[in-house]
């Protein structure tokens, strides 16, 4: 209708023109198809995750509208519209249309930190060249990133491959950077992207490749012809296997080395001479299809849900735009996909090495990157001297002897100098806790974490160890302690972990009262009381008695707990109140209850955990660089219109002020510092009960004051009525003056490795002994707890069709016509 079309032409099909990446000087698309709600969402999604993408582009496919009689109202070809868009079509396809975006500017993504609601905000900005996308190119072939020639030199994991392939291959030409010894720029992996629903319906990738399906989806596949040229030999065998996933038939290889590769369809000489020979023109360095028998004559003889030839090689080139775009995307994601996209599902240990593969290619080998570490200390401590940062090695022992010219990387502490002064200004508390990494080696990132007046978090310090015990966490505590957090007085929030206990309570540590003083985590001490008593309800009542600001209200939900059991007060009572109780903490708290690394990691640190070593460090200092960069802004622009406090604190004492309207305030001494407040019912007819302020000492019976060290609402009307103002009743971190001091030492633009200092000392190596599993599916490293337990109020969903009401086993997407069965 809005194409003035209706009635002589109809919409066959929608089309999305989706975004994938966005690189310094383009934006990378794919065609999606839009053909249900849950794609629409999908689109919309992508809109919040890609601000630099302004102008949606929607397709249509419009084909003729049959009459009654059979005929067509006008002629049979097929024309493409745009719709949604301030871009037209260039020309109409009988295919996939052919489309010619507005220019517009994107912004570079410079290490963007992921804190509102998942989307990166983004630093600097260039102007885009148009970049006609010329319909959706060969799919399985090509999937890397338009432009992309620059080829890299990271040699592949050396992991056994379990599809049987003869050969192995990588996709060199297709990724840019990922050498572990050159300048890298990162792409923007922080984004969010919700993979979970997106059907790849092709990438924009390199131009040549073999076995593309068509927009409609029809097995129409392209043949290979004499003469057709490569890159190199991985681009080469990666059309070659992904011709043979898109026949469904098998190949096998007769010779392949350096200089030729020759591969014949498994029933050459039983009816088929399907064969295929690429040499080497060693003048141009291509490869090059000398000669070529085809199309395949055979049938395949069996139904399977797999192929040989999908192997991690030809994976990792499918999936490397959603590991590029997002390191922290699941392996079950990619999986979907994958069998989406090619029509086998691999297993869940392929599609894991080929994220790992991926992952090398991007940010660098995962073996070498250990090595990178040295330079690394040495260049950040000159790009910033101040910087701390401590390596400590294992010797090698080889048949007994130690050698000299390696090490066995064992833990790694560091941080920066603005994290150094930034603490100085936050909250006089730090919360320690550890989450474990995910890539090709084991091991753990610990984490110290401050909050500035804001409620901003800001993690203040990083280690890499072995794992949480009671060496690895003294070895990060100590140096936290000597280098960043030697305020006395200190509160340290963490769980109940005995490595925690045994380096907190070292003597020479400095951790013992009354220098610091340590709290457990709420959410921890509850995950360890529903393991001996079941039930929700119980775990509720445990946490309301936490979180009570007064004896009172704490013997209240107490006293409904011991109803309930005796037994669970029982179990309360062996840790002492101090540990985990609000109104025992003497207000060393603020009012936090829990740890923060799990807001830290999903807000700021996303997606470290899954990149090898060197890029986990350099991604702390290019996210906390932007994070100071945003942070500081905003706080000089609060500082600029005259404000005097935090927005939290405003907030919170705007709805003090709301809620102190029915109080009688009575003065018991001249120096108006002691009163009584009376809380009544707006008509005054029977009060609610009477509490007692201190304005000298900062106290309230109802306890808020003293936690969270600003006025409640009853000391607020306490301060009206003496005609006196409340702000010299909150603590400084709340000014905005001390926030703006949290962000004001900024980061210096990193120094290219080219300049670093040259590092003489041994070559540093991962332990073998924290290399993952060759054989079998990745055991996860993350032991679920009660903590991980759904929300009982969010329905569920099916685990085929996502949709509500019913169960994987009794999804009516089974018993569908497209539904078939692998033998």
């Amino acid at each position: 209708m809005k194409l003035g079309l209706e009635g002589a032409k109809r919409v066959k099909k929608f089309f999305y023109r989706i975004p994938i990446t966005v690189l310094q000087d383009t934006v990378k698309y794919d065609c999606f198809t839009i053909g249900s709600d849950e794609d629409l969402q999908v689109m919309f999604l992508c809109r919040r995750q890609f601000p630099e993408v302004r102008t949606p582009e929607l397709l249509a496919k419009l084909v003729d509208v049959v009459s009654s009689s059979g005929g067509s109202n006008r002629n049979a070809t097929t024309e493409a519209a745009a719709a949604g868009s301030s871009s037209r079509p260039a020309v109409a396809s009988s295919s996939v249309p052919v489309y010619e975006p507005a220019v517009e500017a994107v912004a570079s993504p410079s290490f963007a930190v992921d804190l509102n609601d998942g989307v990166g905000d983004v630093v600097g900005s260039v102007d885009i060249l148009p970049n006609a996308l010329q319909g959706v190119p060969p799919v399985g072939v090509g999937d890397g990133v338009l432009g992309d020639v620059e080829e890299d030199d990271v040699e592949p994991d050396m992991i056994e491959d379990d599809s049987g392939d003869e050969v192995g291959a990588t996709e060199a030409a297709l990724v840019v950077g990922g050498s572990s010894s050159g300048t890298q720029q990162y792409p923007p992996h922080f984004s969010s992207l919700d993979l979970d629903a997106m059907r790849q319906e092709g990438v924009s990738g390199h131009s040549v490749g073999f076995g593309a399906r068509d927009a409609e989806g029809t097995a129409g596949l392209t043949e290979f012809q004499v003469g057709q040229q490569f890159q190199d030999k991985d681009e080469a065998l990666l059309s070659v296997k992904t011709y043979s996933i898109r026949r469904g038939v098998q190949y096998k290889v007769v010779e392949s080395d350096h200089r030729r590769y020759v591969g014949k369809c498994s029933e050459f000489g039983n009816g088929c001479t399907w064969l295929i020979r690429l040499s080497l023109r060693k003048r141009k360095g291509i490869w090059e299809v000398k000669r070529y028998n085809g199309p395949h004559t055979c049938l395949a003889t069996s139904i399977s849900s797999d192929h040989r030839s999908l192997d991690y090689h030809v994976i990792s080139a499918f999936v490397m735009p959603m590991v590029r775009a997002d390191a922290s995307v699941s392996i079950k994601v990619l999986l979907n996909a994958t069998a989406a996209h090619f029509g086998f599902r691999p297993t869940y240990r392929r599609v894991w090495m080929a994220k790992q593969k991926a992952i090398a290619l991007v940010y660098g080998d995962w073996d070498e990157s250990y090595n990178e570490l040295p330079r690394w200390v040495l260049g950040v401590q000159m790009t910033m001297p101040g910087t701390v940062a401590i390596l400590r090695t294992s010797p090698v022992r080889v048949s007994g002897q130690v050698d000299e010219s390696q090490a066995f990387f064992h833990r790694l502490f560091w941080t920066f100098p603005p994290l150094i002064q930034a603490f100085r200004h936050c909250k006089p508390l730090v919360s320690i806790d550890g989450t474990h990494l995910y890539g090709k080696y084991g091991g753990t990132l610990l984490i110290a974490i401050a909050q500035d007046g804001n409620s901003n978090i800001l993690p203040v310090a990083f280690a890499l160890v072995e794992g949480e015990n009671a060496e690895s966490w003294s070895f990060f505590l100590s140096h936290l302690r000597q280098h960043v957090t030697p305020q006395p007085g200190l509160l340290v929030i963490s769980d109940r972990h005995n490595g925690i206990k045994a380096a907190l309570e070292a003597p020479d540590g400095g951790w013992l009262p009354p220098s610091a003083y340590r709290a457990f985590c709420i959410r921890h001490v509850a995950a360890n009381f529903a393991l001996t008593f079941k039930g929700k309800d119980a775990r509720r009542l445990l946490v309301n008695a936490a979180y009570a600001k007064t004896e009172v209200e704490f013997d209240y939900w107490f006293d409904i707990l011991r109803s309930e059991d005796p037994a669970m007060c029982e179990w309360a009572n062996r840790i002492d109140y101090s540990l985990w109780t609000q109104h025992r903490d003497d207000g060393r708290r603020f009012g936090h209850m829990t740890t923060n690394i799990s807001e830290c990691v999903n807000s700021i640190l996303k997606g470290v955990r899954n990149l090898p070593v060197c890029s986990l460090v350099k991604a702390t200092y290019g996210r906390l660089a932007e994070l100071f960069v945003r942070k500081g802004r905003e706080a000089e622009a609060q500082m600029g219109t005259g404000q005097q406090f935090s927005q939290y604190l405003v907030k919170c004492i705007e709805a003090n002020l709301k809620n102190s309207r029915c109080f009688t305030v009575t003065l018991y001494d001249r120096d108006n510092s002691e009163f009584t407040v009376a809380e009544t019912t707006p008509t005054g007819s029977f009060s609610l009960g009477t509490y007692r302020v201190s304005l000298a000492s900062r106290t309230c019976d109802c306890g808020y004051f003293q936690a969270l060290h600003f006025p409640c609402q009853h000391a607020l009307a306490c301060c009206a009525y003496s005609r006196v103002t409340w702000s010299s009743y909150v603590h400084s971190v709340y000014q905005i003056s001390s926030v703006f001091r949290v962000y004001q030492m900024g980061f210096t633009p990193p120094i290219p490795e080219g300049f670093w200092p040259p590092y003489n000392g041994p070559t540093v190596i991962p332990d073998p002994a924290k290399r993952r599993a060759r054989e079998g599916r990745p055991r996860s490293t993350r032991i679920r707890t009660n903590m991980d337990e759904a929300d009982p109020n969010r329905p569920k969903r099916c685990g085929l069709c996502r949709q509500p009401g019913h169960t994987r086993r009794s999804c009516p997407q089974l018993g569908g016509p497209s539904h078939t069965g692998g033998q």
